[in-house]
């Protein structure tokens, strides 16, 4: 017959103190059963925007494309019709560079210099940050730039994160890419003077299809949400097929 041991009073102590550490930090969850669940956070694209981009930035970058565009249509007036659609694009690059740069400076994100018609890119925490303009809801030009292909290239190492059966395992990244993007309307008719919408987005590593994408006004409401709440709203799939048929989604050309 087994003769029950006596507990150490010392390791009853100890237990309790376990204990009630436990019921101090871990909530109680009527839905589980009454049992005390510890909820494992996952890293998450939005996750990592968040944690590397200052909300002052962000909202700087969203001023400083509304001042971009701005300034550019202004400074089109009088140009002749046949060619203003034109004028007003290189003018939107340039301007919304200028504001851009700006931006970036004021919050410590260290800008490249802004070179001609080169792209102005800055850098805080793990990701490098550029922006383009497009039309609202067909970036077509997205892939035209070989700088941009190049920069998305470092997004090898967050794609895991979107749908890890199609990776290898995720390790964090010591670099990343996003861009702030302004989505015009494509017609001078509709609101020339401002973007119809900005967003942020962050590439695969061959800038066809989106890890992430979202409007800055929903972004930055994430910023205020307690982070057990943080929802992936996009919820992107990438396909098996990475590298084909992937000219439906209107991001390359």
């Amino acid at each position: 017959m087994d003769i029950p041991r006596k507990v150490p009073r010392t390791f009853l102590a100890v237990d309790d103190c376990i204990a009630k550490l436990l019921r101090d930090i871990i909530p109680f969850n009527e839905s589980s059963g009454g049992k005390r669940v510890i909820a494992i956070q996952k890293e998450t694209i939005h996750g990592l925007l968040l944690k590397n981009i200052p909300r002052p930035l962000v909202l700087a970058i969203e001023e400083a494309f509304s001042v971009g565009a701005q300034r550019a249509y202004a400074a089109a007036q009088g140009m002749d019709e046949g060619h203003l659609p034109h004028v007003v694009g290189q003018l939107r690059h340039f301007h919304m560079n200028e504001a851009f740069h700006r931006a970036l400076a004021a919050n410590n994100a260290s800008p490249c210099p802004i070179r001609g018609s080169g792209i102005v890119s800055g850098r805080t925490g793990v990701f490098t940050l550029a922006r383009f303009n497009a039309k609202d809801k067909l970036w077509n030009n997205a892939r035209r730039s070989n700088t941009r292909r190049q920069m998305s290239e470092a997004n090898r190492a967050i794609e895991p994160l979107v749908q890890s059966g199609l990776f290898s395992g995720y390790d964090a990244p010591a670099d990343a890419v996003a861009f702030f993007v302004g989505c015009f309307a494509g017609s001078l008719r509709i609101q020339p003077e401002a973007p119809i919408t900005m967003q942020i987005a962050v590439p695969d590593r061959h800038m066809r299809q989106w890890l992430f994408r979202e409007s800055l006004d929903k972004f930055i409401q994430r910023y205020d949400m307690p982070a057990s709440l943080q929802n992936d709203m996009a919820r992107p799939k990438l396909k098996a097929n990475v590298g084909k048929d992937l000219e439906k989604d209107g991001t390359s050309r």
